[in-house]
């Protein structure tokens, strides 16, 4: 079983565990070429980004972009070109974006295609989505192009093709998705942690909680929406939009809590201890909990019934350029509670 609350996780887990038997029999690009098509060419005037423009040029396609998100929309699947055209995507690219959805949603509708082939479409499309962003490997908030080498680097990003990317994604993974996975008839939900403890019977349990003061919902919300494509209200403060654009219902993990976190693990032993459950969970010396406290409250939650231990592994841990540096060393901790 593979529980994630956010639901993005359950769609990517299903690519490795479900086979898509069906979808190779549909071009999705050929097919959303014909929607897509005919909404660029409605967009408004002075929406495409030439190759080569000024910064006060580029600048103004980027606001002309982004006004998207005051316009009226009479289309089913509008979601992506209404609220992120001009952040990390173009419009043109949104709008291939909601029109790959669009295909995904009617073959699925239409039982041309199962849940398996559906989820296998849109982790293509996520693929798609993060090679054509112009952000920095996540979507927390978009870059705005302040000088000529900036406005270069987006630039790039404006002028790659979504349905290139799905595509070059598309058939190497199939082939190689219908060649490995064999359906074993795992699970795959999207629900709080606590009621999944609730739920299980004895098992072993893998935990691997954010470590972080940073909400991963923050970094990831757009893969969230393209995954529930609910058309979500908008976070703001007063009456403007917030820059990161993330939905005002994004996940806001306890375990990112500094006031929060201890409760989160000594809930999380309760319920691995109430099922009789095994446990392995992985955290980091960096964590917002310390390793020696929460090593202590393992032993002292799952008490004489249980043997509690740990080991260590050095870890390169990647920062993304954070703070200038690339990699940093930390210590992963794997601590064990195995029912005698």
């Amino acid at each position: 079983m593979s529980n994630d609350i956010q639901q993005y996780s359950a769609v990517i887990a299903s690519t490795y565990l479900k086979r898509a038997e069906n979808i190779g029999r549909f071009d999705i690009v050929d097919l959303a070429g014909k929607i897509a098509t005919e909404k660029i060419v409605s967009l408004p005037k002075g929406m495409q980004y030439p190759a080569k423009s000024s910064l006060e040029v580029f600048n103004e396609i980027e606001v002309r972009n982004r006004d998207l998100i005051y316009k009226e929309f009479d289309t089913t699947h509008h979601l992506f070109s209404r609220i992120y055209a001009g952040t990390w995507w173009s419009a043109e690219q949104c709008i291939w974006i909601d029109a790959i959805r669009e295909v995904l949603d009617y073959l699925l509708n239409t039982g041309k295609i199962v849940d398996a082939d559906f989820n296998f479409g849109l982790t293509c499309l996520m693929h798609a989505m993060a090679y054509t962003s112009q952000g920095t490997g996540h979507y927390a908030q978009y870059r705005d192009a302040k000088d000529a080498a900036s406005m270069q680097d987006i630039n790039k990003y404006r002028q790659t093709s979504v349905p290139a990317i799905f595509k070059k994604k598309f058939t190497p993974l199939l082939d190689w998705q219908l060649s490995n996975v064999v359906d074993l008839g795992h699970e795959l939900i999207s629900m709080d942690y606590l009621d999944c403890l609730a739920s299980l019977p004895r098992s072993v349990i893998y935990a691997d909680p954010p470590y972080a003061f940073v909400h991963y919902s923050r970094f990831y919300h757009a893969m969230e929406t393209i995954v529930k494509y609910d058309y979500p209200v908008l976070q703001a403060k007063g009456e403007n939009l917030v820059k990161g654009r993330y939905r005002n219902d994004r996940h806001q993990s306890p375990f990112c809590i500094k006031t929060q976190v201890h409760g989160a693990f000594s809930s999380m032993f309760d319920g691995v201890k109430n099922s009789e459950s095994d446990l392995l969970l992985s955290y980091s010396n960096t964590g917002m909990i310390d390793i020696d406290d929460l090593i202590n409250l393992a032993a002292l939650t799952f008490g004489n019934g249980y043997k509690v231990w740990f080991e260590n592994i050095d870890h390169n841990h990647k920062t993304m350029g954070r703070r200038g540096d690339h990699s940093r060393q930390v210590q992963e901790s794997l601590i064990i509670a195995k029912k005698l």
